[in-house]
């Protein structure tokens, strides 16, 4: 299957990257998991961390290997580790360790390898357009807990938890499978016809393509990985709890929790879409100067919210901000260092997202689990928001030589 018609290589991008983002939808599985087999609530949550860590690592050997393989054979490859990952997760019963290894590893593998070829793909077919479409591709990675989140809550009712990661794992398989088969680059040097940089676009812009050793050597490569860091470990730690805090916080039902995820999550899916064109208007330092400063606010209040309209306004807002931080980052990345080598540079940079998985998520877990109390992690977060901000202020594009 081939196609030069670049809108057809999007839609199927973002096809595949709501496969994927069902990820997001964890939270729904835990409290199942606890109940059946007694694990706790920070051993559940592992699982989650584990594949978004290893989602990190393997986005990096993925971007190596499309630039030398092209980018239809990574994608096949990730679709299939993803959906033979879930379903194995379905013999897990009484093995936190196959559950570990199955739905965090080799499905976290999976997640890497699919999720960077999309965005390396749309950057180099649209040059004209880079925020706003690489913000609505990854913004379909967000949306995926919104489709998810009530099919999984519904199908672990009727057949239970581990038979729901069963037909779950099947229908990722097929959907990606299908959308990477369209996943294309275009022929070198492709320009859009018609279309030619403006001059605020070429200031924003790097002169030449960095190789990934030049891009390591420059100083603005490793504020764009804490930048990346910092974001992704406020939203994540949210993510990785949601349906408990509504249900702490707003005291609704398991049902009404799942719903809850599913609206908030168009907060992550519409924030890679919207933050994408804010950036491409305001700058992509200024962006995040603006999300930081948002979540500062929302995290301090966020413990004293027992209203379940309110709560979920202000989940939306922080999830919009965090899928920000994914729609913009990508687009600032071929900004300074060139399209050319995208895959390799935000790939390895994309271990931000696996080492703030780790942070996020456990920090909340371990201060609930000892605390009893989620209010605790959440200031710590909003303090971390605060300071923060300095990072946009400093970064500049590295001067080329």
């Amino acid at each position: 299957m081939q196609t030069t018609n670049r809108w057809a290589i999007a839609i199927a991008g973002v096809f595949m990257q709501i496969a994927l983002g069902a990820v997001y939808a964890w939270s729904v599985f835990r409290d199942p998991l606890i109940r059946q087999f007694h694990w706790t609530i920070s051993e559940v949550t592992l699982t989650f961390t584990i594949a978004i860590f290893v989602l990190g690592v393997a986005s990096f050997f993925g971007g190596l290997w499309l630039n030398r393989s092209g980018p239809r054979i990574v994608a096949l490859t990730g679709g299939v580790l993803y959906g033979l990952g879930v379903f194995l997760a379905s013999f897990s019963a009484d093995k936190l360790w196959w559950l570990y290894l199955s739905y965090g590893v080799i499905g976290g593998f999976g997640l890497g390898f699919g999720y960077i070829v999309p965005v390396a793909v749309l950057v180099k077919w649209f040059p004209d357009k880079r925020g706003l479409l690489t913000g609505i591709a990854v913004g379909g990675f967000g949306a995926g807990a919104l489709v998810t989140a009530p099919v999984a809550t519904r199908l672990i009712l009727s057949v239970g938890v581990l038979s729901t990661f069963a037909y779950l794992g099947i229908a990722y398989l097929v959907v990606t499978v299908v959308a990477a088969l369209f996943l294309v680059n275009p022929p070198p040097n492709y320009r859009p016809a018609g279309w030619t940089p403006s001059a605020l676009q070429t200031s924003q812009r790097s002169a030449r393509d960095y190789k990934l050793g030049e891009a390591l050597a420059t100083w603005q490569w490793w504020v764009l990985w804490l930048l990346l860091f910092l974001n992704t470990s406020a939203g994540i730690s949210i993510i990785s709890q949601e349906s408990p805090l509504f249900r702490t916080l707003a005291a609704v039902s398991v049902t009404a929790a799942a719903g809850m995820v599913g609206i908030a999550s168009m907060g992550n899916a519409f924030g890679r879409v919207f933050w994408a064109w804010v950036s491409d208007l305001a700058t992509r330092r200024m962006t995040f100067l603006m999300m930081f400063l948002i979540q500062a606010v929302l995290f301090w209040i966020y413990p004293g919210i027992h209203s379940a309209a309110v709560l979920l306004t202000v989940t939306f807002t922080i999830l919009l901000c965090y899928g920000g931080g994914f729609g913009t980052m990508p687009a600032f990345t071929a900004d300074y260092f060139g399209a050319r080598n995208v895959g390799p540079i935000y790939g390895l940079m994309l271990t931000a997202w696996g080492f703030a998985s780790v942070f996020g998520p456990l920090l909340i877990a371990h201060m609930r689990q000892s605390t009893g109390q989620y209010s605790g992690a959440l200031r710590i977060i909003a303090i971390v928001m605060l300071v923060s901000i300095v990072l946009p202020f400093i970064v500049r594009p590295p001067k080329s030589a």
